[in-house]
């Protein structure tokens, strides 16, 4: 007879007659049966209170069959009177409310997913508070500065640069000093599906460690919050649906999270693939969503024309590379093609901080839809390549008009864009001082209000004195500053290319060259820090470039983060954080992600 009144699983309570399926184990402990059937698949056989090994489990009674990924055959009948099919040709039973609970609580709306082969539960509604518009006013700070301040009358210049700088600002927040992220209401509900490596070269310290990082995740997440779980080995399994994470929410995932178990094969894009249909199927939609894909193995599944197979995904995929044996060069590829980003963990305890730091990031986008609009004044000025980095760009009217699609920003991100242009020569008669050359400005979409907004314009002018004075002009460091870190990126780009073709030696001359070249600029003799940590990043690549082994083994991923985190110029981990006394690798830390992992080394 069952004594005690809570499930030691999921810690919910035991009634009879409330609906919800029972398992009584020899032992006389009783548990619910959707719960020790999940905690039974992870390999664990023995009772959670005494420790008691079962002779009987209730895997040998359901009987897992393996054509629909852990349904059990109980469930599964011959083609009379079924609903849904497999390959197999077998159906599923349609009065499945004898062995779902009738309660739905805290399990939510009940369904046999027919497209993975799963029995799961559908996506929760949206939170009905974070409806509401926020009380805090997100909006985009502007900043323009011409390389030089003036510019002879009679010259005609080309490839002026003009940098442009956006800062994602919040106004009327009200934190608690205690909370190491933003509040729910100052911030953006996310959708967020973490795609996992459940691989045979996870088994062991390295599942556990996931496990671990995942239920800091779990912690983390605000009731607004969606949150799905796709697991992928030789195929893939969406084990948990978007479910808020309300108390009982975070309590269905950690059950999930604490049954997951390793097993062959390393099938990445079907993993992807399937995370994605999860965002493509939902009802409704919170205003952001991404996807964080974590793999330690190569793509076994042999797949060809990859970037053409990601074009379809629409919003934000965030790889991790874990270990030396993953695949840096497919995980970069896909969130570069995805708008995403890559890191590169290179031990196991950092899985957690790398984790942290992302949803740091994504549990503060304050603005989405982010377009920066630059139009010449003059009919004599037209735009050459905006350096947008891995951010689309385009130029319409004769190069007169320029547009970057920014996406979404986290609160107290920057991005800096440079505009090259040419400044036409001024006529003497009755002409202004100075020149106006384009205008800047913005749009974004609150994403409380849904409304797309317009920042003020900018307007960008420079003096046209008759001579050049000494002491007149004035050189921008922050145009300086900004070509440095261009060049910097475009030597890694450069330097991993070489090695790709297996010459390690031209790499290094490509980085030591740069390297020179920083040292002689205006920021750097300035003692700019970015410069220093350019400086310091180029040293850490050439000293993982030593032999192909070691590049094979860390130089790869490491440059591939790198390129990463510039492109986007977004925060990435990189290697062993700890090392990093620079500062390089933090450079586009926010304060959210800052705040985020000081809070993973606190819970350990």
């Amino acid at each position: 007879m069952c004594m005690q009144m809570t499930c030691a699983i999921c810690n919910g309570a035991i009634q009879v007659g409330d609906g919800k399926p029972m398992f009584t184990a020899e032992c006389s402990h009783c548990f619910h049966f959707l719960c020790v059937v999940s905690n039974a698949k992870s390999g664990n056989q023995n009772c959670m209170i005494c420790q008691a090994k079962w002779k009987v489990s209730p895997l040998q009674g359901a009987n897992y069959h393996p054509s629909f990924n852990g349904l059990p055959n109980w469930m599964i009948s011959p083609l009379e009177g079924a609903n849904f099919t497999d390959p197999s040709h077998k159906r599923v039973r349609t009065n499945m409310e004898n062995y779902w609970p009738a309660n739905l609580e805290n399990f939510g709306s009940t369904v046999l997913d027919p497209t993975f082969g799963n029995l799961l539960v559908t996506e929760d509604p949206l939170d009905p508070q974070s409806l509401f518009a926020s009380n805090s006013s997100p909006y985009i700070d502007i900043q323009t500065y011409p390389e030089i301040s003036a510019v002879q009358r009679s010259i005609h210049k080309e490839n002026f640069s003009v940098l442009i700088n956006l800062k994602a600002l919040v106004t009327d927040i009200k934190q608690d000093n205690d909370d190491a992220h933003m509040s729910q209401s100052c911030r953006a509900p996310v959708d967020l599906v973490t795609v996992l490596d459940v691989s045979g070269s996870m088994r062991g310290s390295k599942i556990e460690l996931l496990k671990r990082a995942m239920r800091f995740v779990i912690e983390n997440l605000g009731p607004s919050d969606r949150l799905s779980i796709v697991t992928f080995s030789s195929y893939a399994r969406r084990l948990l649906p978007l479910r808020r994470m309300t108390d009982s929410g975070k309590q269905h995932a950690l059950l999930v999270v604490n049954s997951l178990a390793t097993g062959s094969g390393t099938h990445i894009l079907n993993g992807l693939r399937t995370g994605a249909s999860v965002i493509d199927s939902r009802k409704e939609k919170n205003p952001f969503c991404s996807i964080m894909l974590l793999s330690d193995g190569k793509d076994t599944s042999r797949e060809t024309a990859i970037s053409t197979k990601l074009t379809t995904i629409k919003v934000p995929v965030h790889t991790f590379g874990f270990g030396s044996s993953h695949d840096p060069v497919l995980l970069h590829s896909i969130s570069q093609t995805c708008k995403g980003t890559f890191s590169f963990v290179e031990a196991e305890r950092f899985i957690q901080d790398a984790f942290a730091q992302c949803i740091g990031g994504l549990l503060s986008v304050v603005l989405q839809d982010v377009q920066v609009h630059v139009q010449c004044v003059h009919p004599d000025i037209c735009l050459g390549p905006l350096n947008a980095g891995s951010y689309s760009m385009r130029l319409t009217d004769m190069n007169q008009t320029g547009f970057i699609d920014v996406g979404d920003l986290y609160e107290n991100e920057e991005r800096d864009f440079l505009v090259l242009l040419n400044v036409p020569t001024v006529g003497d008669e009755g002409s202004s001082l100075e020149t106006e050359l384009v205008h800047v400005g913005c749009t974004y979409k609150d994403p409380f209000s849904k409304q797309i907004k317009s920042t003020a314009v900018k307007k960008v002018k420079i003096q046209r004195p008759e001579t050049e004075e000494e002491g007149f002009v004035v050189v921008s460091v922050e145009v300086d500053r900004e070509k440095c870190r261009l060049r910097a990126t475009k030597a890694m780009s450069e330097s991993r290319d070489a090695a790709e073709r297996g010459d390690l030696s031209g790499a290094w001359s490509i980085l030591e060259s740069c390297q020179k070249e920083l040292t002689e600029t205006t920021s750097a003799r300035a003692g700019n820090q970015l410069c220093a940590a350019l400086d310091s990043e180029l040293k850490e690549i050439r000293s993982r470039m030593q032999n192909m082994q070691i590049d094979e083994s860390s130089g790869r991923a490491y440059v591939l983060s790198g390129m990463s985190s510039h492109s986007g110029q977004r925060a990435t981990t990189r290697g062993d954080t700890s090392s990093d006394s620079s500062g390089f690798v933090h450079v586009y830390q926010t304060k959210s992600m800052e705040n985020m992992v000081a809070r993973s080394h606190t819970t350990g």
